[in-house]
């Protein structure tokens, strides 16, 4: 995964979410619940670290959007 910069968390109510799940349906499942109360910038697809088990997705977040407007 790359890492996170100061650009991504400039200000308060914008995060960067990674999120740790045992496949590609449950990682994207939780973005989806998240992009429907907030915007997320979308990941579109996971990341395998050899040799672990399980995916990673990471995605950004912004808590100042609304996921309606």
């Amino acid at each position: 995964m790359r890492q996170i910069n100061e650009a991504h968390v400039a200000v308060p109510g914008l995060a960067v979410v990674e999120v740790a799940a045992a496949d590609d349906e449950t990682a994207f499942a939780i973005q989806e619940l998240l992009a429907a109360r907030c915007a997320v910038a979308p990941a579109d697809r996971t990341t395998r670290d050899p040799g672990e088990p399980g995916v990673r997705l990471r995605f950004f977040l912004d808590l100042h959007e609304d996921a309606s407007a």
